[in-house]
């Protein structure tokens, strides 16, 4: 009851950090300050790195900010940090640009991790002709039991724009242009038989930080604010640390909760249209400046979703595992009966169909994007449009 509570007025969401599209060889393994200034270039063995420091009690890489890794990269900040370990902001002296690298816990599990996605964004970035409006990774190095993937620099997330605009919604232009390339780099996965699984605003960058300030007018005082808006609309996808390959086991679990399908909490085993869901809940967002779905538990999630897009087929609910059975009785969802608490409840009521959520904000687009969403939002999972279908979606049509 305390986490459904906490969760919905602070919106405590678990934050990504980078993670990307590569391709590159590893670095040489530079295991200490005499072997790493050895093997540097001429130009930058007077950069040595650190004397040697044992990790954090969690595994975590332990830096000063203006030091070293190893002689390439200056330490100029940290970007983010997450289960799997910590991103750093970096200066590249051999390429004299501004990287991003994700130093991994030196956990096995985690190391094994890593390799995992290496090898996932290599071969992202094999076949990657087009364009893919997926992070680049440039390359990888296993630097005292850390390993370590070196990224381009890009700006901030999605979510981030939205709480630096106390959650404004995006207008339905950039809304449409963010979606279509969402859906491209989602299309091009698919392809290659690829989930994401944790596709959410938080693993959406703007390539550039830059952004302008418009005036707003409040309605009910003349104080004027300003809105934040970015000057370029293009997006990458990043965070790839949980994709699955179609052919592999599935875990019971995945995707943040916000963005989580429904097949996925019933049991009902999941592949590429999870990703469409999720899609789904993020336009609803940007459009809405809201989650969704904001919620911690289960059979509240399956309530808002019933509150929102209707009841859960039937068919659905006969299938569902021993676990989730617990959320139904007769063949309907346990609601308000198993609610946890009177607050649920009355959270759920706040809630309205999708069409009236989306109308509130999309004012002429209002039509064909509610029917868009109606398509990425379907409870059964082979009832929704494919990534490649939605991209030929009205919605994404140039506005007349």
């Amino acid at each position: 009851m305390a986490e459904v509570d906490q969760g919905r007025q602070a919106r405590k969401r678990r934050r990504s950090t980078w993670d990307v599209a590569p391709s590159g060889q590893p670095e040489a393994d530079q295991r200490d300050c005499g072997d790493d200034e050895a093997r540097a270039p001429p130009m930058l063995r007077r950069h040595v790195s650190p004397p040697k420091r044992d990790d954090d009690p969690s595994g975590h890489y332990v830096f000063s900010l203006g030091e070293n890794l190893t002689s390439r990269y200056k330490i100029l900040g940290k970007m983010g940090e997450g289960t799997f370990g910590q991103v750093l902001d970096c200066w590249d002296r051999h390429t004299r640009e501004y990287v991003a690298i994700k130093i991994v816990r030196s956990i096995r599990k985690y190391r094994d991790a890593a390799m995992i996605e290496i090898d996932v964004l290599q071969r992202l970035a094999k076949y990657d002709k087009k364009g893919s409006h997926c992070v680049k990774m440039h390359r990888w190095f296993d630097y005292r039991n850390h390993i370590c993937i070196v990224f381009e620099k890009l700006g901030p997330s999605l979510f981030d724009f939205l709480k630096r605009n106390k959650y404004s919604p995006f207008p339905v232009d950039l809304v449409r242009e963010f979606g279509r390339q969402l859906l491209e780099s989602v299309a091009y996965m698919h392809d290659l038989r690829l989930i994401h699984t944790d596709l959410k605003p938080e693993n959406i960058l703007l390539v550039s930080s830059e952004f302008v300030k418009l005036p707003v007018c409040k309605k009910t005082s003349d104080e004027t604010n300003s809105r934040c808006l970015p000057k370029s609309s293009a997006i990458k996808l990043i965070d790839f640390g949980s994709t699955a390959f179609d052919s592999q086991l599935h875990s019971s679990i995945v995707s943040t909760r916000h963005y989580r399908a429904p097949e996925i909490i019933l049991g009902l085993g999941w592949t590429h249209p999870c990703d469409i869901w999720s899609v789904g809940c993020i336009l609803v967002e940007l459009c809405t400046g809201e989650a969704l779905f904001q919620t911690h538990e289960n059979l509240e999630h399956l309530a808002m979703m019933e509150r929102v897009l209707g009841p859960v087929p039937e068919h659905m609910i006969q299938k569902a595992t021993k676990g989730a059975e617990k959320y139904f009785r007769r063949s309907r969802l346990n609601w308000p009966e198993g609610a946890v608490s009177r607050d649920s409840i009355r959270a759920m009521r706040k809630l309205d169909l999708l069409k009236n959520l989306v109308s509130r904000h999309a004012d002429s687009s209002r039509s064909s994007l509610v029917n868009l969403l109606h398509g990425l939002l379907k409870f059964e999972p082979s009832e929704r449009l494919t990534a490649r279908e939605a991209l030929e979606h009205p919605f994404f049509k140039d506005p007349a």
